[in-house]
């Protein structure tokens, strides 16, 4: 016997999409709930940015994100963009101030985001329920939930529990495993925006450089980053990693460039012509942090030679050295460390213009539940805004 339906939707996962979705609809006058098994809403919204949340990137497009199918986030991006949660931060007197490559940032607190999103939900009588689990997911419309904390009914029901990134915080595959019950295919998945393991003989050099940080140029194929790097006692980190660390496969050599925008072989050359008297880690000392420099040369097998001693030929080698350098990863840190997920639930099965199962029209998957993966800087959170967005005003 089917449930008589006690809301017209149910949202899973309140976290940034599922609150948005969930705010949307309830402005619509729908009857939603939203269900979580966290104490706390929105736990990744309030762990980001360390604590003062890159909500969004000034400039967003498709070209940020990684899918399968390239251009399924066009529609939710341009339907509800950067400048739209703008002006809903703004209604709630959110200060906000933009850091470098157009990364936008809470001037005080990442909560005041949580606050206002649950604001929101508050006018819209949108009912929060936290601490509650899910034990099954049944019907198809009306769709019933399970849970801990009782039973709930709804024509409508929307699956924003995130991708596997951050176990820490209850992150599971509980989307992934949903979705194939249902029939609809999932897109393998792995770590992204996740620091980079070594082995030998690369993590002897970057274990003694841990803490040291540079700008790089780091690419992967086509893709290529100009941030900074760190160096830590598993490997390599940083934003410019991070970044890379969405495009690489198992296998595949990176290149990074530790002098971007400079031409290393003229600059040794110079220094040679000037100083020939100086020592190589000397002038490396002032392109980079020294014992970054010592180190650099020493893998090489300059150290303690005067630049002037050291045919051009070498100095040729140590420049290329310097501006194609191709460690191979061992692997990543995995999901543990990883900001966000590559893979989720195959965009050929949903509508791009609601977000709902072609085969299955009350059932919906938003956020990073989604094969849609975005850079570092803001633009997951886009995509979580922009895709519940959109499912809450169809729900």
């Amino acid at each position: 016997m089917t449930a008589i339906p006690t809301h017209d939707v149910i949202v899973i996962g309140a976290g940034a999409a599922g609150l948005m979705c969930a705010a949307v609809a309830g402005a619509r006058g729908r009857r939603v709930v939203v269900l979580d098994h966290n104490d706390q809403p929105g736990q990744k919204i309030l762990i980001s940015g360390g604590g003062r949340c890159n909500f969004t990137n000034r400039t967003v497009t498709p070209a940020n994100y990684l899918s399968r199918n390239p251009h399924y986030a066009t529609s939710a991006l341009k339907r509800f963009d950067p400048a739209d949660f703008l002006d809903l931060i703004r209604r709630h007197g959110i200060a906000w101030h933009e850091r470098e490559h157009g990364q936008l940032f809470c001037d005080v607190s990442a909560s005041l985001i949580v606050k206002a999103l649950l604001a929101e939900c508050a006018a819209g009588r949108v009912e929060i329920r936290t601490g509650s689990r899910i034990n099954e997911v049944t019907g198809d419309g009306p769709f019933e939930v399970s849970t801990s904390r009782g039973a709930f009914s709804a024509p409508s029901l929307v699956v924003a529990t995130g991708g596997l990134s951050l176990p820490k915080i209850g992150a599971s595959g509980f989307a992934h495993s949903l979705a194939r019950r249902y029939g609809l295919g999932v897109i393998p998945t792995s770590p992204a925006l996740v620091p980079l393991s070594f082995a030998e003989p690369e993590i002897s050099l970057m274990h003694d450089l841990s803490g040291i940080a540079i700008e790089v140029e780091a690419s992967c194929g086509k893709a290529r980053f100009r941030e900074a790097m760190l160096f830590t006692h598993r490997g390599l980190s940083g934003p410019a990693i991070l970044q890379i660390s969405s495009y690489w496969q198992l296998g595949q050599p990176i290149a990074i460039d530790l002098l971007p925008g400079i031409d290393a072989l003229t600059r040794l050359t110079e220094r040679k012509a000037a100083r020939p008297n100086a020592q190589i880690e000397t002038v490396a000392a002032e392109m980079f942090p020294a014992r970054l420099a010592k180190a650099l040369v020493e893998r090489i097998g300059l150290g303690g030679k005067p630049i002037g001693q050291t045919p051009n030929a070498v100095l040729a080698k140590l420049a290329a050295s310097l501006k194609d350098w191709r460690p191979t990863p061992a692997g990543t840190e995995g999901y543990r460390t990883a900001e966000a997920t590559l893979g989720g639930v195959d965009t050929t099965d949903l509508s791009s213009k609601t977000m709902a199962a072609k085969a299955h029209p009350g059932l919906y998957f938003i956020g990073e539940a989604v094969d849609v993966t975005g850079w570092l800087g803001g633009y997951n959170f886009q995509w979580a805004w922009s895709s519940g967005w959109v499912a809450g005003q169809t729900v």
